[in-house]
């Protein structure tokens, strides 16, 4: 499940706009910091640090002074999402098309087993075009599973197999009913603040008789009139949070799903896609509707990969010679092991080299079939790219799937990238407090604060977490490859591992952590963030 940027209520809390309870503070709860928001430059990820002094992967350096003169090839990236806007301005251009088919004529042309799937696939809709938009946590799946047959008995009732089984459920069970409470708590706050600001917002507009206001004119209105103090001390908290009432709204609409749907033991929307969901070799099923009901995630994603950089409009991605194969397949919720298999042998099977996967889950109940297919695209000579994930935790200790582990050997895929998230700024916390880390299981980092990227309806907004960083390391990838096609997946990744800016030595705030500091190649593999000049340096030296 992707994790949308918030505010946090814990803080309004403390200065007792509402009555915040530590029980009820989400580990994955961020807050929108002002200097973050403001202070970055829009394009401030593809920038160099020794010339534009923030953290960015070098790619305009690279363009400058690598690239010039030298011929590209197509490159085709998947990326595995919530869905995509296709007809974005910035975007219409760099969407892959399957020349196989014929658009439209209810026929499978390429017979490849999807029909008109002319821009990629969607794996949580149906034949009638009818998709899937809310669903459950995998932890809310497993929970209703083992309930079923595990509650109200004793470990004395089981042995062997049954037995892990139903102490996993305890585990399963503790998580779910800590997570319910938390949901609840937030709502109910989040709900009571919003209503809090409706008010303030209502009184302001009445005194300053209009409906667009700034917060000096509201610290300028003098006197207590109608709740005046109030509405300034409500509009005050969220400025000096960095916050907008955007945030509070999505705040509020965050948790209201998390208990509606996400947590929600009695909702299950999986027959909307009409497969046999216990059959996990089932591959056809699904439409080609591959922008979704939501596709802000998909479409911010894809800008930060290859928005077009010669349109004069927008942003400007990292890759500039790249096809978007569009792969439908994060609802609001967790993603089903079994579509993200699918997804893969989809993108594979299609022509992609490179696959994004910005999405990742607690629980993964059928990580065996997602892990048949990593080995497919290993041996595809297919590069996957994967975000470490927004908790602010080690997952060398506390895994995040999908992952590049292979459950029965235990052997890392020699062809996945597992990215963590940086940030802009000259300073120790340049290891984003949200972001996942883990010496083994994380390879690098890339930039994932204040990403200025595409966004539905021909839009443009920040926003952040592992699933911006993924992405950037994706269009370095893509980079790489276009100019140097010869090269194997292994090759790529070591290249963009090999290649990395180091910051090893760099004492850093560990993410989730706020007091407590240490050397930055402890939280990952590298100790680096990728770098696109740098990349193509080292490929040129891998040239045959």
């Amino acid at each position: 499940m992707y994790k949308k940027l918030f505010i946090t209520v814990a803080l309004l809390g403390c200065i007792g706009i509402i009555n915040a309870q530590d029980s009820f503070r989400p580990d994955n709860t961020f807050v929108a910091m002002a200097d973050t928001l403001i202070k970055a430059p829009k394009n401030w990820f593809n920038l160099d640090y020794q010339t534009d002094k923030v953290r960015g992967v070098s790619t305009e350096k690279a363009y400058a002074e690598l690239l010039a003169n030298k011929k590209s090839k197509t490159v085709i990236v998947a990326i595995i999402d919530s869905g995509i806007d296709i007809d974005h301005e910035d975007l219409k251009d760099k969407i892959w098309v399957n020349t196989g088919e014929i658009a439209g004529n209810g026929v499978d042309d390429d017979k490849n087993g999807y029909i008109d799937d002319i821009n990629g696939w969607n794996f949580i809709g149906n034949a009638k075009g009818e998709m899937v938009d809310h669903d459950n946590l995998e932890l809310t799946r497993l929970y209703v599973k083992y309930k079923k047959i595990y509650d109200g008995k004793t470990a004395s009732d089981f042995k062997g197999k049954q037995l892990a089984e139903y102490n996993e459920y305890q585990t399963i069970k503790a998580d779910y009913e800590k997570k319910l409470q938390e949901a609840k708590g937030m709502n109910n706050m989040l709900g009571q603040f919003m209503l809090a600001y409706n008010q303030a917002d209502s009184t302001v507009k009445a005194i300053l008789k209009k409906n667009d206001y700034t917060l000096e004119e509201v610290n300028a209105i003098e006197g207590d009139e109608e709740g005046i103090a109030k509405a300034k001390q409500i509009l005050g908290t969220i400025a000096a949070m960095g916050a907008s009432v955007d945030d509070l709204k999505e705040g509020v609409d965050y948790y209201k799903k998390q208990v509606e749907y996400n947590l929600n033991t009695d909702f299950d929307p999986r027959s909307i896609v009409g497969d046999d969901y216990a059959n996990k070799k089932e591959k056809f099923y699904g439409n080609n509707k591959v922008k979704g009901p939501d596709p802000f995630h998909g479409t911010h994603v894809a800008g930060i990969i290859g928005a077009n950089r010669n349109n004069d409009i927008g942003i400007k991605g990292v890759a500039n010679d790249i096809k978007i194969m569009v792969i439908r397949t994060v609802p609001d919720g967790d993603e089903r092991d079994k579509d993200v298999a699918n997804s893969i042998y989809y993108a594979v099977n299609n022509g992609a080299k490179i696959i994004n996967m910005s999405f990742g889950k607690d629980y993964s109940p059928y990580k065996e079939v997602v892990d048949k297919a990593v080995k497919y695209a290993e041996k595809k000579g297919v590069l996957l790219v994967h975000a470490a994930g927004n908790d602010g935790r080690n997952t060398d200790e506390n895994p995040n799937y999908p992952n590049p582990e292979y459950l029965k050997s235990k052997k890392m895929s020699k062809t996945w990238i597992e990215v963590g998230a940086s940030g802009w700024e000259d300073n120790d916390d340049f290891a984003a407090g949200f972001s996942n880390y883990g010496q083994k299981t994380v390879s690098l980092f890339a930039p994932g604060e204040a990403i200025y990227s595409t966004t539905p309806e021909n839009n443009y907004k920040n926003s952040q977490g592992t699933s911006m960083a993924a992405p950037v390391v994706t269009g370095v990838a893509a980079l790489v490859l276009s100019y140097y096609p010869e090269l194997k997946a292994e090759e790529l990744r070591n290249i963009l591992l090999e290649s990395v800016s180091n910051y090893g030595d760099v004492k850093v705030t560990v993410p989730g952590e706020k007091s407590k500091k240490m050397e930055f190649k402890k939280l990952s593999s590298t100790g680096g963030i990728v770098n696109a000049y740098n990349a193509l340096k080292l490929a040129e030296t891998y040239k045959k």
